[in-house]
C-alpha cells in the first residue's frame, strides 16, 4: 500500500567543502525541537500535544555521500533554517548551495512489495512512460520506500499508476498493488529530462537506451570505492527492546531515542565529514540509517536493528552536471539491472537505492559487485571504474 505524505518538501544541495558551514543547521533539523515538543497550536486554533522524537517530521532525509550533502525536509523548514544558513556564506559559496524553487510531495510505499528492482520498475517505469517532466527520487528506509515527485505532478501521478492497475483509496489517498512478494530493501535517483518536444518513450527498453546514451553523452560512468562498505539498519520499534514509546505517543524522547541522538551527533561532527551516512525521520516509522560501517561503534549495541555483517558496495552516478528537472535515470537503471527488458543479464541484480539532489547511488552486495558495473557500464566498458 502506497499513502502520500501530509507535508510539501524543498530538496537541498550543498557541496561538501561547504559542510561544516550547514552542521548546526543540519543538527537543529535533526534533534528533538523543544519548542515543537511543546504543547502548540495546529493553526485550526486546536491545541496539539508533543510527538515524541523521531515522529515529529512528516519526513526527513540527511544524507552525506561521496558526491554532496543532500537534505530533503518541509518547505517551512527549508524557509526557516536552511535560507539563513545559506544567505550567511559569502556570495560565491551561496551560489553552490542549491534549494528547489519547486515543491515535493512524497508517497510512502510500504514494506509488502516486489523486490527492489521490480519494485521500483513497477512505481517508476508508468510515471516515466507517461512523460511526467520533472524529478523522481526513490528513497529506501529500512522500513519503506519513498517517491518524491513534484506537487504540481500528483494528479497525473495518481492517474499513471492507476491505469497501470495501482488501486487508490480515495479514504486515505494511497493506493494497493495487487501483487505481493517478500521485501527487498531499495532507494535511487531519477535525473533526465528529453528536449522539448520529444515524445516520452514508448517502452522501458527504449527509456533506457535513452537513460544510458545522455549519461554517455555527459561523461557520467558509475564509480565505486570498494573500500566503502555500508550497512542498512535502523531504530528499533516500539517495545522491541524495552526503551522505546509508543508510536506516535504523546511524549518526549525515551532512553533509547537519547542514544540514537548521541550517535547520530558523533556520527555527523566526524571531521571532516562521514564518508557516507544517509538518515530518514518520518512521522510513521522509526529513524533509518544507511551509514559506513566503520560509523557503527558511535551506537550501543542493543540501539539499531538490522545485520552488522550484511556489507552493501555503493555504486555512484555523479549528476551534478544534469539539470535536477529531469526524469528516467531511476526506472532506465533499474531496468538495466534488473535485465528484464535489455537481456544483458540471465538473472536479475539483487539492488537497493539512494537517491540525493544531485547523485544516485546504486546498492549490490560485495559478490554482485562486477556483474552489476558491467550492466551499467556495458559489456564493453565492464572495466572497473573507480574515484581518482
Amino acid at each position: 500500500m502506497i499513502s502520500f505524505k501530509d507535508t510539501q518538501l524543498a530538496l537541498i544541495h550543498i557541496p561538501l567543502h561547504l559542510y561544516s558551514s550547514f552542521l548546526q543547521t543540519i543538527l537543529q533539523l535533526l534533534l528533538p525541537n523543544e519548542s515543537r515538543n511543546g504543547v502548540a497550536s495546529n493553526g485550526n486554533g486546536s491545541v496539539q500535544p508533543p510527538k515524541g522524537w523521531p515522529y515529529e517530521h512528516p519526513f526527513v532525509n540527511i544524507s552525506i555521500t561521496p558526491v554532496e550533502c543532500s537534505v530533503v525536509c518541509s518547505r517551512r523548514l527549508a524557509r526557516e533554517i536552511f535560507v539563513p544558513a545559506r544567505d550567511a556564506l559569502s556570495n560565491g559559496s551561496k551560489k553552490e548551495v542549491a534549494i528547489t524553487d519547486e515543491d515535493f510531495v512524497v508517497m510512502q510505499v510500504d514494506g509488502e512489495g516486489l523486490a527492489a528492482g521490480q519494485r521500483v520498475l513497477e512505481l517508476t517505469s508508468p510515471l516515466a512512460l507517461a512523460g511526467i517532466g520533472s524529478s523522481i527520487f526513490f528513497i529506501t528506509t529500512y522500513f519503506s520506500d519513498y517517491i518524491l515527485v513534484p506537487l504540481r505532478y500528483r494528479i497525473q501521478v495518481v492517474q499513471a499508476l492507476e491505469d497501470r492497475g495501482f488501486r487508490f483509496e480515495d479514504q486515505i489517498s494511497s493506493y494497493v498493488n495487487p501483487i505481493h512478494h517478500g521485501r527487498k530493501h531499495s532507494s535511487t535517483s531519477s535525473f533526465d529530462a528529453p528536449p522539448p518536444g520529444t515524445p516520452p518513450p514508448a517502452t522501458i527498453s527504449e527509456l533506457q537506451t535513452r537513460t544510458f546514451a545522455t549519461l554517455k553523452r555527459r561523461n557520467i560512468v558509475p564509480t565505486v570505492d570498494e573500500d566503502l562498505r555500508l550497512v542498512q539498519c535502523a531504530g528499533r520499534r516500539d517495545g522491541e527492546n524495552g526503551m522505546h514509546q509508543s508510536r506516535n505517543r504523546n511524549s518526549m524522547t525515551s532512553a533509547a531515542d537519547d542514544a540514537l541522538h548521541l550517535g547520530l551527533v558523533k556520527c555527523l561532527i566526524t571531521p571532516p565529514f562521514p564518508r557516507f551516512l544517509s538518515l530518514t525521520l518520518t512521522d510513521t516509522e522509526p529513524a533509518s540509517l544507511l551509514l559506513d560501517h566503520t560509523l557503527l561503534p558511535n551506537f550501543t549495541q542493543d540501539i539499531l536493528l538490522g545485520s552488522k555483517d550484511d556489507y552493501l558496495i555503493p555504486i555512484t552516478l555523479d549528476l551534478r552536471d544534469l539539470p535536477m528537472e529531469s526524469t528516467g535515470i531511476v526506472c532506465g537503471v533499474a531496468g538495466r539491472l534488473v535485465g528484464g527488458t535489455s537481456g544483458q543479464l540471465e538473472h536479475a541484480v539483487e539492488m537497493s537505492y539512494l537517491s540525493t539532489a544531485r547523485a544516485g547511488t546504486v546498492m549490490v552486495g560485495e559478490d554482485e559487485l562486477r556483474r552489476a558495473l558491467g550492466a551499467l557500464r556495458g559489456a564493453e566498458n565492464g572495466a572497473l571504474s573507480t574515484p581518482d
